[in-house]
């Protein structure tokens, strides 16, 4: 027999995907550093309606609205409305005309120091693995909490690789940072109470993860794709 979804099931999760809209469009607005007058302005629209999307679950904006939205967030309609949550990006097709940049050293660590999950490259006893870690950028070097015996932990006294980056899917357009360095454990009491002070960006996986492993800067390159 069939199973069907209730209606105030189905009514309560059409409203949290229009809700998500607004948050989605308030998330990317404080990512850009924009305000909604800005934002308005971009978008071709008054800022009290900005509001209303931002702050009202039951607000359903069009397509077109929506479009505009989009441009003026650097950003894609799909990803407002949350369609491309599990998919991973780069599915698109090329631009016209790319181009590929060295980015400079400064460029790197700028960029380096702006993102929050990035990939960590190790040796196991089994094979090379790659796992996402949350990290943040302290004293110039990557920084990040896990647990023992937890993948992440076996990278202490190895070299590794780590790698952030960000895709446009919309302009087929972004970039990659590549550090490589030694990593370690930090056990000294006062080193741990400073990365807990300045460490911005904490384990999504929640739980108790005190282990602190820092990554030493030997080397950072990094590249970006453009279109011209």
């Amino acid at each position: 027999m069939p199973e069907h979804t209730p209606p105030n099931t189905a009514s309560a999760a059409a409203d949290a995907a229009r809700g998500d809209i607004g948050r989605r469009i308030a998330q990317r607005r404080g990512e850009l550093g924009l305000t909604r007058q800005e934002t308005a302005e971009r978008a071709g629209t008054v800022p009290s309606y900005l509001q209303y999307l931002e702050e009202q679950s039951t607000a359903t904006p069009g397509t077109g609205v929506l479009i505009r939205l989009a441009d003026a967030l650097e950003t894609t309609v799909t990803a407002l409305r949350g369609g491309d949550a599990d998919l991973p990006p780069g599915a698109g097709r090329a631009a016209g005309h790319p181009e590929l940049v060295e980015l400079s050293t400064e460029e790197c660590r700028a960029r380096l120091s702006t993102h929050g999950v990035g990939r960590l490259a190790m040796s196991t006893p089994t094979g090379p693995v790659v796992v996402p870690v949350n990290y943040s950028v302290v004293d110039d070097a990557v920084v990040f909490r896990t647990t023992p015996g937890a993948a992440p932990a076996a990278a202490a006294g190895q070299q590794v690789a780590f790698e952030v980056d960000h895709i446009d899917e919309a302009l087929s357009r972004g970039w990659s940072v590549l550090v490589r360095g030694r990593a370690r454990e930090v056990t000294e009491p006062d080193v741990v109470r400073r990365l807990e002070e300045r460490a911005y960006s904490g384990p999504w996986a929640g739980g108790e993860r005190n282990t602190w492993v820092c990554i030493d800067l030997a080397d950072i390159t990094g590249r970006s794709i453009t279109v011209r």
